[in-house]
């Protein structure tokens, strides 16, 4: 027999390489723009960073991850992604601190590094940034999981929506608070940056939901796997 833990998947590889690189890009993008709309939801403004465009694709692929190969390796892909976050922070901080060359310095310069790209190398965002996925992320992921469980595979739609509704929250909030009590986002946006994060991410996993179907059901066929989490140890400790 073959141990499922040991089977190969023909795409698993490709979701977790695409996985990490919208992570990182929409991370690098947060602290690159913050983007307003001109238009207002409840009086506030729909202002946000711009790594909220791209943030919520995580969290559908990591809904692909956990209903079709389990919580197991979709906590392995989370880690992965947090390691590979960590590091980019890490390098973006090494270069900023390196010393410039002067011609650089005449179109560019280290004001405006630090002013783009600063943010995503300072404690705040990266400890937002870092905390918001990780809480947001295993969030997801569990309750997704063990969703699957209760409905028996059914109302994949109730599944997905459902978990982004809690795991986008958690996420949001602590991204949001953590950033501008380390003061890369000031106070006066706080309500508006978070409620315009949530509600973008959630409108997104909403709108996406047909093709989270259609990449679900063609990866269930192509890789034999449907994957149920019954006995499975949530620990979001364990790396493996």
């Amino acid at each position: 027999m073959v141990n499922k833990n040991q089977k190969n998947f023909r795409y698993f590889d490709i979701i977790l390489v695409l996985f990490v690189t919208v992570l990182l890009v929409s991370n690098i993008a947060s602290s690159a723009k913050i983007i307003d709309w001109g238009m207002a939801i409840l009086g506030l403004p729909l202002a946000f960073d711009a790594g909220t465009i791209l943030f919520p694709i995580s969290y559908i692929f990591g809904d692909v991850l956990v209903e079709v190969y389990g919580y197991r390796r979709s906590r392995r892909v989370i880690w992965l992604g947090f390691f590979c976050l960590a590091l980019a922070s890490s390098i973006l901080w090494l270069v900023g601190r390196m010393p410039g060359e002067s011609t650089w310095q005449t179109y560019a310069g280290d004001a405006a590094y630090s002013a783009i790209l600063g943010g995503m190398s300072s404690g705040g965002i990266v400890l937002g940034s870092l905390a918001g996925y990780w809480s947001g992320e295993f969030s997801n992921s569990m309750i997704l999981a063990r969703l699957k469980v209760i409905t028996k595979g059914r109302w994949l739609w109730l599944r997905t929506i459902g978990s982004t509704l809690v795991g986008e929250l958690v996420d949001s909030i602590i991204f949001v608070t953590a950033a501008t009590l380390f003061g890369v986002f000031p106070w006066s946006l706080f309500m508006t940056l978070t409620l315009t994060n949530y509600i973008f991410k959630v409108a997104v996993e909403i709108g996406f939901t047909p093709l989270t179907y259609s990449v679900v059901n063609f990866l269930k066929k192509a890789e034999q796997e449907d994957f149920f989490d019954k006995g499975t140890d949530f620990n979001p400790l364990i790396f493996n």
